[in-house]
């Protein structure tokens, strides 16, 4: 109640008036909001701003940023940025819609086309927290209309198109945005890269589906050239409803270069999107490598092959998982990897193969797959000046294998051939900056085991090539079996070592600028007597056993080296030196790794007397491709007109004279011998230095250093070498 007037006790007191309605809220609401925390204030502040900028770029679609658009990406990709047409650039609701029309973006001055990109229409939605985190940015919607984009590489491989920024920066690998959904007409992709020799146009286009499944596909088709072979590929993105709430994309796609074919189908998680991809691939042709050739990695050339895998990216690796399939008449499983580590291509493989044909061995030493296809083993000789030639000369891919790296683990189980007895081969292969090892290099071989390790330099010019191959003691009877030596009575092994260098970018260049050594050493074993009475021509013993039915007598060996000294491809004798318990077979000379010529002679001396020995040598000449043995020698031939003569002076049996062994073949210390040391540390069985075998040269090095009793020894015994 109001007090009344002092001065008018009669009338009462009139009312003091209240503050008006809208001051007394908003009098309160101050209160309301000075009693709120300071942070809350700032918070509330700042979503009132950004609700403001939201609605004003909400009604005015943001076109009034079209220029400060284009100063800020001028700026911030150092390259000219044109939009001639509408622009809008808001909030709708939440994603960011961007139109642009006639919009283009300048390439890089040494680009070979003036735009990086430009589009009659661009229409987009993004996502934008994408914009802010993450490293890919996400497009809920693209359509693009009349767009081209060329991605180009420098011609040196340091900058690309799409690298923005400093023109001198290193080329960046190309990161695609995470699509969702598409809409392409007339939109086009140029891709060059000097480097790989690869170039190719990619039409794409969105196009209405049959099935009404889906709302629309987008098709692509286009061709090119890599390594001047041209290839076309066609294919679809086949977007289905379910896109839209987060759904998946099915890919086709269908490349060829000639018969190379490779198809891929499955699942995309984005239009865009590799990662975690579920792919098929299905892949034939006649020659894997030609494939390969698309990624710049160079494999052996195959015959024809077909291979299937489930493909999918992971990170920065392609993985190539549950690979079946054949190559030739042999057949391949286990899973790679391509990655690109630093920016250089690693190829990292576990593979297997139960059974290899031999012909689809050849090419991995050099030989021509379709003409060991057509012609067998016969394909693997050619004529070179006239004579026949065994050893590949195909080169090494030298500029290949310098642009890739590779581990790979390589096993198999058997091999299929007539007269090679190999099985179990195991490989692991690396190349690192162009140096290739082969390290270790593993099979069985007649009950033995071959185990090396192969270096192939081509660092540096010209490539350096490093051999040391080992076989383990071996059974000579499985080993020689296609040679006639059988494994009943035969007891005998073999171990043997190789260790030389070369240089060429060929199997033939490398062995025949070889230098190194060569050892086969045969233990104390047993041998039909069969093999060893008739390489000496011991007539005599030899039809005696035959009539007496102990043509499978074991003779015992006591020790044997067949070993040679390689200098600059040319392979002296040093020495070969059989002892068993009735001779001594000794052998000289050599054979050429460059024109692959053989000129050999054995002679086996017995240690007791024997008639009708021939004691001529037997001589192994020709190639590696046709060798040849000469039983019948020039001494054999002399001695006959000797005994001829003999016969007609004096009686029919002092023509036998001519054929008796005297027997004085001197025993050989076994020690050196088993220790593989050269001609110069071999020893009789009495110590003394051996004076009858080679001594890591050729007769025609030799004949500038012997004596003229020892070049008559020599001219007596021994075939004329080289």
């Amino acid at each position: 109640m109001a007090d009344a007037d002092p001065l008018r006790p009669d009338r009462p007191a009139t009312p003091v008036p209240h503050p008006s309605g809208a001051r007394h809220h908003l009098h309160r609401a101050r209160e309301r909001w000075r009693k709120l925390p300071l942070p809350v204030r700032i918070l509330l502040w700042i979503v009132g701003i950004i609700f403001t900028l939201w609605l004003i770029l909400f009604i005015t679609k943001g076109r009034f940023l079209k220029h400060p658009f284009e100063r800020f990406l001028t700026s911030r990709l150092e390259r000219p940025v044109r939009v001639g047409g509408d622009f809008q650039l808001y909030f709708n609701p939440i994603t960011i819609k961007f139109r642009a029309e006639q919009m283009a973006i300048a390439n890089t001055p040494w680009a070979s086309r003036p735009a990086f990109f430009r589009a009659d229409l661009i229409d987009s939605r993004i996502a934008p927290l994408s914009l802010l985190f993450g490293d890919k940015y996400r497009v809920r919607w693209l359509e693009l209309r009349n767009a081209a984009t060329d991605l180009e590489w420098s011609r040196d491989g340091k900058s690309n198109t799409w690298t923005f920024g400093d023109p001198n920066k290193k080329g960046e690998p190309l990161n695609l945005p995470l699509i969702q959904r598409a809409i392409l007409t007339g939109t086009k992709l140029r891709y060059r890269d000097p480097r790989m020799q690869l170039s190719t146009d990619i039409g794409f286009e969105t196009v209405k589906a049959q099935d009404t499944r889906f709302a629309s596909d987008i098709r692509f088709s286009g061709d090119g050239t890599m390594r001047d072979r041209t290839f076309t590929l066609r294919g679809g993105l086949l977007s289905p409803n379910e896109t839209v709430t987060g759904g998946k994309n099915r890919l086709a796609l269908h490349a060829q270069a000639g018969a190379t074919v490779m198809e891929v189908s499955g699942t995309l998680p984005g239009a865009t999107q590799i990662e975690g991809a579920d792919l098929r691939l299905v892949t034939y042709g006649p020659n894997l490598a030609r494939l390969f050739d698309f990624l710049g990695v160079a494999v052996p050339d195959t015959r024809t092959y077909r291979f299937t895998s489930a493909l999918t990216k992971n990170g920065g690796e392609w993985r190539f998982t549950h690979l079946k399939g054949r190559f030739g008449d042999s057949d391949l499983a286990g899973r790679m990897t391509v990655s690109l580590p630093d920016n250089r291509l690693l190829l990292k493989a576990d593979l297997a193969t139960q059974t290899l044909d031999i012909i689809d061995v050849g090419p991995f030493i050099g030989y021509d797959p379709q003409r060991l296809e057509k012609q067998g083993a016969a394909g693997a000789v050619q004529t070179v000046g006239g004579t026949p030639r065994v050893l590949p000369d195909a080169p090494l891919r030298v500029e290949a294998i310098r642009n890739f790296d590779a581990n790979v683990d390589y096993k198999v189980r058997r091999v299929r051939a007539p007269n090679v007895p190999i099985s179990n081969i195991g490989l692991k292969l690396a190349l690192e900056r162009s140096l290739l090892t082969l390290s270790p290099l593993t099979f069985d071989m007649s009950g033995g085991h071959v185990s090396s390790d192969i270096s192939i330099n081509a660092r540096g010019a010209p490539v350096r090539t490093s051999y040391d191959i080992r076989l383990s003691p071996t059974p000579m009877g499985k080993l020689l079996g296609r040679w006639g030596v059988e494994e009943s009575g035969t007891t005998g092994t073999i171990k043997a070592r190789v260790q030389m260098a070369g240089l060429g970018d060929t199997l033939h260049d490398s062995l025949s600028t070889s230098n190194g050594r060569i050892a086969v050493i045969l233990p104390a074993g047993s041998m039909w007597a069969r093999n060893v009475q008739l390489s000496e021509l011991d007539i005599g013993t030899f039809i005696t056993k035959m009539f007496e039915k102990k043509l499978k007598e074991p003779v015992q060996i006591n020790c044997g080296l067949i070993a040679f000294t390689v200098r600059n491809g040319i392979a002296a004798a040093d020495p070969i030196i059989i002892d068993t318990k009735k001779n001594v077979m000794l052998g000289r000379g050599g054979f050429s790794f460059k024109n692959e010529s053989l000129d050999l002679a054995f002679r086996a001396d017995g240690k007791k007397f024997s008639l009708f020995s021939a004691q001529s040598p037997i001589g192994i000449n020709g190639y590696f491709a046709r060798p040849g043995i000469s039983v019948i020698s020039p001494e054999l031939i002399a001695r006959g007109g000797a005994a001829a003569a003999l016969g007609i002076a004096a009686s029919p049996l002092a023509a036998v004279l001519a054929f008796v062994d005297v027997g004085d073949a001197k025993s050989a210390a076994c020690g050196p011998v088993l220790a593989g040391a050269t001609a110069a540390a071999q020893r009789t069985k009495g110590g003394k230095p051996r004076d009858d075998v080679g001594r890591g040269t050729t007769a025609k090095e030799e004949s500038g250093k012997s004596s003229a009793k020892e070049k008559q020894g020599q001219k007596k015994k021994f075939l004329g070498i080289f």
